[in-house]
């Protein structure tokens, strides 16, 4: 058994209901908590948030988050965040709330400036300090990143992250009754996030023994109910085991990394406005398609082509099926998924065929490529982007 470290939030709290927990865990008496959140569609959740802690008599400052955090934004954040002497941060909402606040933690625990510490276009410098204490609310199931050690956030239109351990959540609270009134297309898009990165991370090379049985775990409950919440928003039932997934993703993908498809993500997210989510379901069966290709050419009996295997197995609930055939079945299931969640093809956005080489390039530089489980040509890159600019239109 190969060697392999794992780390997680400090604190996790899980259900239904238990975002009741923050009177008690939360900032302490008379503090000044800062809430960095989504926006309208978290009207009803901030309002709950602020009647819990309305008893404890903490000063509280709303910041609100539109579309993907800048490091421009963060740090004006972090600056409204210092004039009011923030003790705490909370980050309310999706992945983009979640990471503002992440980073604003950050950035107020070690002093200078977003620019400081994120890669590629920043200074690269480590966050040597722990962030200010910081609780992560998630109200979509998709990123999982109240549970990452990274802050994605863009500059130079390029998507960066600020990593560090120190950025990790003292608590996050996962409260599926939170964010009843998300939109579907968000639904659709998240959940195909969370279970883009459950198998990314299930396949990947720095996969261990923790996170394979996480990943799989994951799997089967986003599997079994992303479809039908998309179709019942609200049913609490549907929205437990995806609120689990997007859970589970974000633990796996800190832990054992991702691959090609988020390997895409970032220059794709970073020069077209797609959502994280709708570039992973695009992109998710050319990527396994492609890997099980160039699997086949290097070995027939390649570990990966068991892995891919092993989670079509955990989706049909069919332990008989050859390796094969499983494949088939996964990329099938796939295919089909998107057409129902009516995930559109990256053509939609303006990706096109001229714009192919330069992506390629930046996907072939990025930190999760490195992580998928075959190195792949730029001709097989070149055809995954490709297949998502088309679409799947005739999955069956």
């Amino acid at each position: 058994m190969k060697p392999f470290e794992f780390i997680t939030a400090a604190r996790i709290i899980f259900g239904a209901g238990e975002i009741k927990h923050l009177a008690e865990l939360g900032p302490p008496f008379g503090s000044v908590a800062v809430i960095i959140h989504a926006g309208d569609e978290d009207a009803l959740d901030l309002l709950r948030i602020k009647r819990i802690l309305e008893g404890k008599q903490i000063k509280l400052t709303f910041i609100r988050q539109r579309g993907e955090p800048s490091v421009a934004l963060v740090d004006a954040m972090v600056e409204k965040a210092r004039r009011v002497d923030c003790d705490w941060v909370i980050g309310i909402g999706g992945g983009s709330a979640i990471d503002a606040a992440k980073a604003v933690a950050g950035l107020l625990g070690n002093g200078g400036n977003a620019l400081d510490y994120v890669e590629v276009v920043g200074k690269s410098q480590k966050l040597t300090k722990p962030a200010a204490p910081w609780i992560a609310i998630p109200t979509t199931a998709g990123t999982g990143a109240e549970v990452t050690r990274n802050a994605v956030l863009t500059a130079e239109n390029f998507k960066v992250s600020m990593r560090s351990e120190h950025l990790l959540a003292r608590l996050a609270i996962v409260d599926p009754e939170l964010g009843k009134d998300i939109s579907k297309n968000v639904i659709a898009a998240s959940g195909m996030d969370a279970l883009c990165q459950l198998i990314e991370s299930y396949t990947s090379t720095g996969a261990s023994a923790i996170t394979d049985d996480l990943a799989l775990h994951g799997v089967e409950a986003a599997a079994g109910a992303l479809l039908s919440l998309y179709k019942n928003p609200r049913d609490i039932a549907l929205r437990e085991p995806m609120f689990l997934a997007a859970l589970l993703s974000g633990i796996t993908l800190t832990n054992a990394g991702l691959g090609a498809v988020h390997g895409f993500a970032a220059p794709l997210g970073a020069h077209f406005p797609i959502p994280h989510g709708v570039i992973c379901a695009a992109l998710l069966p050319a990527v396994i398609q492609a890997n099980v290709k160039a699997m086949l050419e290097q070995n027939q009996e390649h570990e990966g082509l068991s892995r891919y295997a092993a989670i079509a197995k955990v989706i049909t609930r069919d332990g008989a099926l050859t390796i094969d055939a499983a494949i088939d079945i996964l990329l099938a299931t796939l295919r089909c998924l998107l057409r129902d969640l009516h995930i559109p093809p990256l053509s939609k956005f303006n990706v096109q065929e001229p714009d192919i080489p330069d992506l390629v390039y930046l996907a072939r530089h990025s930190s999760s490529m490195k992580y998928n489980p075959v190195k792949l040509s730029d001709e097989a890159l070149a055809g995954i982007l490709r297949a998502g600019i088309a679409g799947y239109p005739d999955a069956k």
